[in-house]
């Protein structure tokens, strides 16, 4: 009888990998394993396995992806000056379910929409209303997360509508490099103070702050998963990032000061406490062996 969770093997019991693969764990992930735990030796913070996706996994978070990422350039070529915020999350909710697919923030923690609309000084969390139309010269974040076949995807995008002036496309690009940078930072067998270390001196060169009570997190099995992914950072410290991993990498950077407070009325908008601007871009990331893939783009 064949022992459970072995392979057999010209007569030896061989110990089959735990990503399921149903190859053996020295020819699939005995390698991997062995370089975390010679960081762990040197007493390096690692993953445990669950925080390591399987190439199931992977794939299945991808092909979320794939519905997320179609669903923010819909929201791009909708999106208009007139219309409220509740039109965009009809559109959001419309989309995904066209695709077999569940919007994650409808119901969650009690959340009433399928996205989050934050306007100009909302750094997060802003919830799509009737009373809210969007007005030239106001830049606005749309987060969209989408469940699919039980797999996670998340990202947000920055849009800017009608006349805006030099310095909010100044504020909202510098933000997106913000992004940019974290997204280069993130490296196999790097850490995960490394992504805040290269985010937070840029933002701070032009002159903005950055939002430490949010950021990013794991993601894919889950909505959000360990670790969490701070913005601001010292190269070399924090957890391991591993080959496998799955992240979001979401700055939200303040044209002002860094101090935030949420809505005592509805518990969830997040806004600048000195009523200055905010911006955020978000990515769902794949670390690998060399590098960072986002599977949002």
């Amino acid at each position: 009888m064949k022992k459970a969770g072995a392979l057999y093997r010209e007569g030896d019991i061989v110990e089959e990998c735990w990503c399921g693969s149903g190859r053996p764990h020295g020819e699939c992930h005995k390698p991997l394993d062995d370089k975390i735990n010679y960081f762990k030796e040197k007493g390096c913070l690692v993953p445990g396995r669950e925080l390591i996706k399987t190439p199931a996994q992977i794939e299945g978070i991808r092909k979320a992806c794939v519905i997320n990422t179609a669903l923010l350039d819909l929201v791009g070529e909708k999106i208009r000056v007139g219309m409220t915020t509740e039109e965009i999350d009809k559109i959001v909710y419309d989309f995904t379910m066209s695709k077999g697919a569940v919007p994650a923030p409808l119901g969650f923690y009690g959340y009433p929409k399928s996205c989050c609309t934050s306007i100009n000084d909302q750094v997060c969390h802003g919830i799509p209303s009737s009373r809210d139309i969007l007005r030239s010269g106001d830049i606005v974040n749309v987060d969209v997360s989408t469940i699919y076949e039980g797999y996670y995807a998340d990202a947000s995008r920055m849009f800017i509508l009608g006349k805006v002036d030099r310095r909010e496309r100044d504020f909202v690009a510098i933000t997106k490099e913000c992004l940019n940078l974290g997204i280069k930072a993130a490296k196999g067998w790097g850490f995960l103070g490394d992504i805040g270390a290269a985010i937070a001196p840029f933002a701070r060169k032009h002159g903005y702050s950055v939002v430490e009570e949010f950021g990013g997190h794991g993601v894919g099995n889950d909505f959000h998963e360990e670790p969490f992914v701070c913005h601001v950072g010292r190269k070399d410290t924090g957890m391991l990032l591993v080959p496998g991993m799955v992240l979001t990498i979401e700055p939200m950077i303040n044209e002002g000061k860094k101090d935030i407070f949420i809505d005592e009325g509805n518990g969830w908008t997040v806004y600048t406490c000195d009523g200055g601007l905010s911006a955020q871009w978000e990515h769902t990331i794949l670390i690998t062996e060399d590098g960072a893939e986002s599977l949002t783009y």
